[in-house]
């Protein structure tokens, strides 16, 4: 393998756990009293206005605290205090994980080249600058600016085509099965899934992929 392309949010922020399923976690320790099913409504109206509505050269915090302020605008107009919390709780989370992550990128990143494919804001650019990955990565697409999303196979074969490498000579890494798996598939690329034993019990699937529980487990994978 020449290359390594990984998912953004939920894989290297988080080890397989997605924005969503975090931010219900923070808010149900809130004391939020709704389902699953009816959170992830409100999750993808908050998410949606974002998608090329922020600027290019928002960083990390920001996007997490403006994807908050929709959240409280539609879970009943707002509570500054509550919104505060859940955003530094994000944060911290997130920003513990990529510094964690960074220095296995550092190490993979003389063995391989590296790359991130994320479904994102139009902001992967500036979040990886501000997260402390980009010095490790030779290439990130973001789904908004490059017009098409996982598991399309354009936005895997626009980052293939960047760093010049064939999908045989590649690997995807990924916390989602319908978009980074399906879509690694499409392109004929190997595929690693980053989840823990609890997303492997709740999928309600089988894998045939190699697993890994955390970023931290790649380099042990890929020995």
């Amino acid at each position: 393998m020449r290359a390594l392309l990984i998912d953004f949010g939920g894989t290297l922020d988080a080890d397989g756990r997605a924005w969503k399923e975090r931010f219900y976690a923070c808010y149900r320790d809130e004391g939020l009293d709704l389902d699953e099913s009816q959170f992830a409504r409100h999750y993808y109206d908050a998410d949606d206005p974002l998608v090329g509505g922020i600027p290019v050269d928002t960083g990390f915090d920001e996007t997490v605290r403006q994807l908050v302020a929709n959240l409280e605008a539609g879970l009943g107009g707002g509570d500054p205090d509550r919104s505060r919390r859940v955003a530094d709780r994000f944060i911290a989370d997130s920003r513990a994980a990529l510094a964690r992550n960074a220095a296995v990128l550092a190490r993979l990143a003389k063995r391989y080249q590296l790359g991130i494919v994320s479904n994102f804001y139009g902001n992967l650019n500036a979040v990886c600058r501000d997260t402390g990955i980009e010095p490790h990565i030779a290439v990130a697409i973001d789904s908004t600016q490059a017009g098409e999303e996982k598991p399309n196979p354009g936005i895997f074969r626009a980052a293939l085509d960047r760093i010049q490498v064939q999908p045989t000579d590649c690997i995807f890494v990924g916390d989602s099965l319908p978009r980074d798996r399906t879509g690694a598939r499409n392109v004929g690329m190997p595929f690693i899934w980053v989840a823990s034993p609890e997303a492997r019990r709740q999928s309600g699937t089988t894998s045939d992929d190699r697993i890994v529980a955390s970023i931290a487990e790649l380099e042990e994978v890929l020995t």
